[in-house]
């Protein structure tokens, strides 16, 4: 691989990664923001808008903090990847755009009146406001999901004579059946981040015995929407991308799996090492025949190995793309494990005082974010050793101007910048924890929040 090449792809990887952290929690937020004000509307009681109020401001600093990140990635298509934006511009330039147009300034317009607005706007204006926002937020998604998945199952377009890309149908391309599948286990994963964001809240408030009203409301509501996400995320979203992709994208998938050679009734490998060497798994704890039913639904299927293909269009990092994928889809059943656990508690009244689950629903906090990221790797290094699947390769899009060394550069400047603003991202998180979502004389053990004998 060149070594501009490879800089340009650890230097975008890393930008969008890191990017990533807040996206996933502004769109998994915006729903649980709008439940909370849906609440407040129903009752009447000043605690649900209190909640709502703390979760706007959590909401803005993560919105303006991947608004920062997210800026510089669509300069890099036109710095690191310029023969990429040269041929697929006339597609990718168009969901992008709707994203900007129709999303964007939707949920920024409407964030600053829901964060600002509540007293001027009223009840009824405030709670269409946070409706807007939560549109906004996962129509904002969606374009990028469709952006994707152009790039990973190619559809409505034809090539011109100089060899770029355009659209005959944009409704074909909003319409990708990837995409539509992509973007509905993207927001369940985005779900399940904001959920476990705001049970790991209420949780922490209930163990150090500050706000315990509060504590049980976010608890209440993010095990409840967590339990449904944390399902959703497996069947069926993730059981749809699956067969999907095996269909579309049998190189990944094998190499997903590590299976290496093409086996009738194909097993599941749980735990293993890949040996690219030898092609075969050290170390394998497997489920007999499991693989075959999972993609075709039957044990006796036959699941097509990476050596069914030439070896230049294998992925060119398989290990990463086996140990991420295992690392999501094991965080995404322990995911479904714990919030499970944690509704059947509170179903039978034990929750709030079960210690033990809150401490392992606090400490799960990360694993979501974590577990997004790993998919996305999947996806995306799974796709090489092609920018457009089959049609573009990776080698073919970068920019052959930018020097390796410029490009190593302006990485080692953006690490350096972002340690920064990670300093002060959590420096304003930690103050909004510490504030809590109401005056601290009502955040005392000894004078409860009026919402802790709602239950």
């Amino acid at each position: 691989m060149n070594d501009a090449q490879l800089i340009d792809r650890l230097h975008f990887a890393f930008t969008i990664t890191y990017h990533y952290i807040f996206p996933q929690l502004t769109m998994g937020l915006a729903p649980l923001m709008v439940t909370l004000e849906t609440l407040y509307l129903r009752t009447g009681n000043p605690d649900y808008e209190a909640g709502v109020r703390f979760w706007t401001r959590i909401f803005g600093i993560n919105f303006v903090t991947g608004v920062v990140t997210g800026i510089p990635m669509e300069f890099q298509f036109g710095t690191n990847w310029s023969r990429f934006s040269l041929a697929t511009g006339g597609v990718i330039a168009q969901p992008l755009a709707m994203e900007g147009v129709f999303s964007f300034f939707l949920e920024s317009a409407f964030l600053g009146l829901f964060l600002f607005g509540h007293k001027r706007l009223g009840r009824w204006g405030h709670w269409a406001a946070g409706v807007m926002v939560f549109i906004g937020s996962w129509l904002s998604g969606f374009f990028i999901v469709m952006a994707d998945a152009w790039m990973q199952h190619p559809v409505a377009y034809r090539r011109l004579a100089d060899g770029s890309f355009e659209v005959t149908s944009l409704l074909g391309v909003i319409t990708n059946p990837w995409g539509l599948i992509q973007y509905s286990h993207v927001m369940s994963g985005a779900v399940i981040t904001g959920a476990f964001a705001m049970a790991a809240t209420g949780a922490y408030y209930l163990l150090s015995g500050r706000a315990p009203g509060f504590g049980r409301m976010f608890l209440r509501i993010g095990v409840i929407a967590g339990a449904i996400a944390s399902l959703a995320q497996i069947f069926p979203t993730g059981d749809m991308h699956g067969k999907y992709m095996a269909q579309h994208q049998p190189a990944t998938t094998a190499a997903m799996e590590a299976l290496f050679h093409t086996e009738i009734g194909a097993p599941l490998v749980i735990l293993g090492q890949p040996d690219i060497e030898h092609e075969r798994i050290d170390n394998p704890i497997i489920v007999n025949r499991l693989l075959s039913f999972l993609i075709y639904g039957t044990p006796d299927a036959r699941v097509r190995g990476l050596t069914d293909f030439p070896k230049q269009n294998w992925p060119d990092n398989i290990p990463l793309v086996y140990f991420a994928y295992h690392i999501m889809a094991g965080l995404g059943t322990l995911f479904a494990a714990i919030m499970c656990v944690a509704a059947f508690l509170l179903w039978r009244g034990a929750l709030f005082r079960a210690k033990w689950m809150l401490w392992i629903v606090l400490l799960a906090f990360p694993f979501p974010f974590i577990a997004n990221i790993a998919g996305w790797i999947t996806a995306e290094v799974g796709r090489q050793p092609w920018l457009v699947y089959n049609l573009l390769r990776t080698a073919d899009g970068f920019s052959p101007t930018v020097s390796a060394g410029n490009a190593l550069f302006t990485l080692l400047g953006f690490m350096g910048m972002y340690a920064m603003l990670s300093i002060f991202y959590l420096f304003l998180v930690q103050r909004e924890l510490a504030h809590g979502p109401a005056p601290a004389s009502q955040q005392t053990p000894e004078t409860p929040a009026t919402i802790s004998g709602a239950y």
